[in-house]
């Protein structure tokens, strides 16, 4: 499986792609020139438990680190991980 990173500017989202299947998405839309707003994480259903939800997350939270911007979670899972986990303060958007 591999993460596939797309971006246009006003939104992007990073693609969990299982040779021609998609596996799970996540998106997030450009909130300025610091900010994007996490606004849906998806896992298709014969993908689920296995961990690859939280590593879409984490692609973003890496891509935010690389840019030095900040994430809004905006989703139920990402807003759910964000607050269990303190990895990601130097990221969130307070």
């Amino acid at each position: 499986m591999e993460i596939i990173h797309q971006d246009n500017g006003q939104k992007g989202a990073f693609v969990l792609k299982d040779g021609d299947s998609t596996a799970g998405e996540v998106s997030y839309v450009w909130a300025g020139d610091k900010r994007v707003i996490l606004d849906r994480t998806h896992v298709e259903r014969e993908y689920g438990g296995q961990g690859l939800g939280k590593k879409l997350v984490d692609a973003v939270a890496g891509f935010a680190r690389d840019k030095e911007i900040k994430i809004v979670p905006r989703c139920s899972y990402a807003e759910a991980l964000f607050n269990k986990s303190s990895s990601y303060d130097d990221v969130k958007s307070v």
